[in-house]
């Protein structure tokens, strides 16, 4: 069989189809293509690997092949003016005239060139030898040289986002409207920042205010307070201190210290000594010290005052405490009782 050429091979499996006798199965019988397939039990045709169809008569192409056909399994035979190992080339490209401003359309294995004239460029030669092609691209960062397809006098640059300028060489300064808050510091970057949020505070913006009683900062069973980059912590009674540490009975005074007659309390194991000049800065101001002699001056008046009412009462009734002569006596015995009385009444 190896000597027949394909026409006749071709030719002799067209006669086996057609003079082959169906193959028989089991309470029916099928006409499959004993070539490509067998019948089943049910006489149900079984294509083998390349075939379908109902009677396993049908090629299949192989993947991919757009505009083609096929005799024999995986096969992409073109069809008439399409070219290239899928049949994906169209051979007519050139008649539709892709190829612009004068320019000579070659076809090189079914794909399609454009030889631009003098002044133009492009794929298709669309576009003029303009600013842009002459020379190299002058815009920076990234951006992208326009000139109108070549047509324009002079080139301009489209920046990217974050960057200005007649060639795009400035970097806009995001942090110009201040974004961050609470006090945290703005970071530029290439279109875009970053905030260095001060302690007590998280996010992007650092808006968030972190909750600084996660950690249960307060001891000694204090109920903690969250505030703005800190906390405060409520003391049980008995206990003091910024986290409730001390007990209250801590600071004691003590007698006074033995040098400038300065006064001690005890903090601990260490010792604060309040020395004469420490005190002298809390004495009294210049007001103060009026206030107090007024009220000095006014206490004494009202004593006094109060003192010449009583005395004036008592010696209303002329007794002699207040005139201060004894009544005579008739004789020595008589003078004892006067002493007596007089002791008395004083």
């Amino acid at each position: 069989m190896s000597g027949l050429g394909p026409a006749a091979f071709l030719l002799l499996s067209w006669t086996l189809v057609f003079i082959t006798p169906p193959c028989t199965g089991e309470g029916s019988d099928c006409s499959c293509n004993i070539t490509n397939s067998r019948c089943d039990d049910f006489g149900e045709c079984r294509c083998d690997p390349g075939w379908a169809g109902d009677l396993c008569d049908l090629c299949v192409l192989m993947p991919g092949c757009v505009h083609g056909s096929c005799l024999q399994p995986w096969q992409c035979s073109c069809d008439p003016g399409w070219a290239g190992r899928f049949c994906d080339k169209d051979l007519s490209a050139c008649s539709r005239q892709p190829c612009l401003n004068g320019a000579t359309c070659q076809l090189e294995d079914g794909d399609v060139t454009c030889l631009c004239p003098d002044g133009f460029t492009g794929p298709s030669c669309r576009r003029r030898t303009g600013p842009c092609s002459r020379t190299r691209s002058p815009c920076r960062n990234g951006g992208l040289c326009e000139d109108a397809d070549g047509f324009a006098a002079e080139l301009t640059c489209r920046c990217l986002a974050g960057f200005t300028g007649r060639r795009c060489e400035t970097d806009v300064d995001d942090c110009a409207l201040s974004p961050c808050a609470n006090g945290a510091t703005c970071l530029d970057g290439a279109n875009r920042f970053s905030c260095a949020c001060p302690p007590g505070f998280s996010g992007r913006f650092c808006t968030v205010n972190l909750d600084d009683c996660a950690r249960r900062p307060c001891r000694h069973g204090g109920r903690c307070l969250d505030r703005a980059g800190g906390f405060h912590c409520v003391c049980r009674p008995g206990f003091t201190g910024a986290t409730c540490q001390e007990p209250a009975g801590r600071h004691q005074a003590a007698p006074p210290g033995p040098e400038g007659g300065g006064n001690s309390s005890l903090h601990g194991d260490e010792q604060l000594k309040v020395t004469v000049s420490e005190r002298s800065a809390a004495g009294l101001s210049v007001l103060q010290l009026v206030l107090v002699l007024v009220l000095a001056g006014v206490t004494v008046g009202v004593v006094a005052l109060t003192a010449a009412l009583v005395l004036g009462d008592r010696c209303s009734g002329h007794a002699p405490s207040c005139t201060g002569h004894a009544p005579p006596a008739d004789g020595p015995d008589a003078a004892e009782p006067q002493k007596k009385k007089l002791n008395v009444e004083v």
